[in-house]
């Protein structure tokens, strides 16, 4: 028995909750995972996790093995980064999630200079605006817009993004710009919906001047989940948006867009990097990290900085 293939397959049996799940991971099969678990509980001489037809639980001894399990993997991980002068030139994979129009806008465009500075990094880049499994799609981390209440996460505020309410011409050419939030939820006004989350529903506005506070939903005819396809529909004209000032910029300049109620200020949606509680930050993954924090530093630096 490997020891160090033992107690990594234990770690991600126990971080996915599954053995499929973990040998997929690993790129092993199912059958080599369960092995691997067997015999370093066998070695050990304690159970380490319960096993049912539905689901694998973690012993009391587990939770604790596990504990130290991934410590050990993660020393180790830093002590051949150090030898390897990784420190410096961090290798190995990232799989990371982020939303559509950031990766587009943003970091596509600056990722060959972080190529540069980091030759031997892979990344493997989800881009949506859904709702990740961190653990059970084993994502290293997450960039995510907005409060973030999954308290299994951990995560570093990287910027904060402005917000203002924009329009196409086609769209005004049918209903005259709003003089004050409330129009947006008359008859006349149509908003494009954001789906926000697990739930499906709508993302409302929150508006302030003058100590009011407003909070809009607006009647839509298309709602997407989608940063890009939001975007798309607002250029559609198929109604009001709210958007981050980066997305917002290139098509004011070009007359695409008209921004809207402008004495009226929305709060910065804080940006977020996020990873999961328990998984340690490798060097590759700090170096990612920082990245992003020093980009954002440029597009939505972090209020009060």
């Amino acid at each position: 028995m490997d020891r160090f293939d033992a107690m990594t397959a234990f770690v991600r049996v126990v971080e996915t909750g599954s053995f499929t799940k973990a040998a997929e991971t690993l790129n092993i099969s199912r059958t080599s995972a369960t092995q691997l678990v067997q015999q370093l509980e066998a070695r050990l001489r304690v159970k380490l996790l319960n096993r049912t037809t539905r689901k694998v639980n973690v012993t009391a001894d587990g939770a604790a093995y596990y504990e130290r399990a991934v410590r050990l993997l993660a020393d180790l991980d830093d002590t051949e980064s150090g030898l390897s002068n990784a420190s410096a030139q961090p290798k190995g994979k990232l799989k990371i999630d982020v939303p559509s129009p950031l990766a587009r806008m943003i970091l596509m465009p600056a990722l060959p200079a972080f190529h540069a500075r980091y030759p031997d990094l892979q990344i493997d880049m989800g881009v949506s605006d859904r709702t990740i499994d961190l653990i059970g799609e084993s994502v290293d981390c997450v960039i995510r817009g907005g409060e973030l209440r999954d308290l299994s996460l951990k995560a570093r505020h990287v910027g904060d993004l402005q917000l203002g309410l924009y329009a196409a011409p086609a769209y005004l050419a049918r209903n005259a710009a709003p003089a004050h939030p409330r129009e947006l939820e008359n008859s006349a006004h149509r908003v494009v919906g954001f789906l926000w989350g697990r739930g499906g529903k709508t993302y409302p506005v929150v508006l302030h001047r003058d100590g009011e506070t407003l909070t809009i939903d607006g009647q839509y005819v298309v709602a997407v989940d989608d940063g890009n396809a939001y975007l798309a529909a607002g250029l559609a004209g198929m109604g009001v948006l709210w958007l981050p000032r980066y997305m917002a910029k290139p098509h004011v300049a070009s007359g695409e867009l008209l921004p809207l109620l402008e004495d009226w200020r929305q709060p910065p949606m804080p940006l977020h990097v996020a990873y999961p509680q328990n998984r340690y930050v490798s060097t590759r993954l700090r170096v990612f990290i920082d990245w992003v924090a020093e980009l954002m530093a440029q597009h939505a630096p972090i209020e009060g900085r």
